[in-house]
């Protein structure tokens, strides 16, 4: 499933850069992540990079965007040509 960021969000500008499918990007107010991105990291790291360096822990899975971890597999490889 993808990862989204909540309104707790402190704009602390730490999770962006740490995106490998730059699906993080600056919203009106917070920091957003666009689900057809978002691999949770899957093909990249072990763990959601934005997560491991998120000083306020808001962001958690995306109950509106459940997928598994083949799914997120076969999203990476269509993000990445691999």
């Amino acid at each position: 499933m993808a990862l989204y960021i909540t309104d707790e969000c402190i704009n602390c500008d730490v999770c962006e850069p740490e995106c490998p499918n730059e699906a993080i990007s600056p919203g009106d107010e917070i920091y957003v992540i666009d689900p057809d991105l978002c691999t949770e990291c899957v093909g990249h790291y072990e763990t959601s990079q934005c997560v491991e360096v998120c000083p306020v822990d808001c962001i958690p899975h995306d109950p509106n965007h459940v997928e598994t971890q083949e799914e997120l597999m076969e999203k990476y490889k269509r993000l990445t040509g691999g």
